[in-house]
C-alpha cells in the first residue's frame, strides 16, 4: 500500500506525540473512542480520519494492531485551530462489550 507524504508525516507525528506521553502497548481485548476536532468548519466524513489515526497508534505501539479493537466510536467536536484528536484506548474483558439489542 502506498502512503501518502501528507499520510507519513501525520504517523510520524502521531508517534513522536505519544513518545512524550511513553505509554505502555496494550496487549489485551480493546475499546477506543475518539473525538475529531476539525481545524475549520470544512465538511468532511468522520469515517475517512480512523484507518490513519488507528494505524498510526499501532506504529507508535500503543497495542500491537487494530485487530485487538473490539469497542470503536467516534463523535465530531467543535472546530479547534490546527485541528485534533483525541483518543482514548482502554484494555477491557471480551464480556464488557456491549451489544446491539436484536
Amino acid at each position: 500500500m502506498l502512503i501518502s507524504r501528507e499520510g507519513r508525516r501525520y504517523r510520524t507525528e502521531v508517534i513522536a506525540l505519544l513518545a512524550v506521553e511513553r505509554t505502555r502497548s496494550l496487549a489485551g481485548r480493546l475499546r477506543v473512542r475518539i473525538c475529531i476536532h476539525p481545524p475549520d468548519r470544512r465538511a468532511f466524513d468522520l469515517d475517512n480520519r480512523l484507518k490513519g489515526l488507528l494505524d498510526a497508534l499501532a506504529l507508535a505501539g500503543v497495542y500491537r494492531d487494530d485487530g485487538q479493537i473490539d469497542e470503536l466510536s467516534i463523535k465530531r467536536g467543535p472546530v479547534s485551530p490546527g485541528g485534533k484528536a483525541i483518543v482514548e484506548v482502554m484494555e477491557i474483558t471480551p464480556s464488557a462489550v456491549e451489544t446491539l439489542p436484536t
